[in-house]
């Protein structure tokens, strides 16, 4: 008897490489805004683009379910 099986799901690779899950299952982001026209910008605003954040709660829960189910 053979029992017909769903297919796993699958982590999105793109999505592997931006967020990150934190232990509590916040999703953390990179900032957008540094990868180039650096000239423009304030040392201030290039300053405090530094490091990552958390995203708001109803982006995170969309991120986790449709891109990264196994997190």
């Amino acid at each position: 008897m053979r029992r017909a099986k769903c297919p796993k799901l699958k982590t999105k690779s793109g999505a592997k490489k931006r967020f990150k899950v934190t232990a509590t299952g916040k999703v953390m982001h990179a900032q957008r805004g540094k990868r180039h026209g650096m000239i423009k910008r304030t040392k201030k605003q290039i300053r405090q683009l530094r490091g990552t954040r958390v995203l708001f709660k109803t982006d995170g829960d969309n991120v986790k379910k449709y891109f990264l189910p196994n997190a």
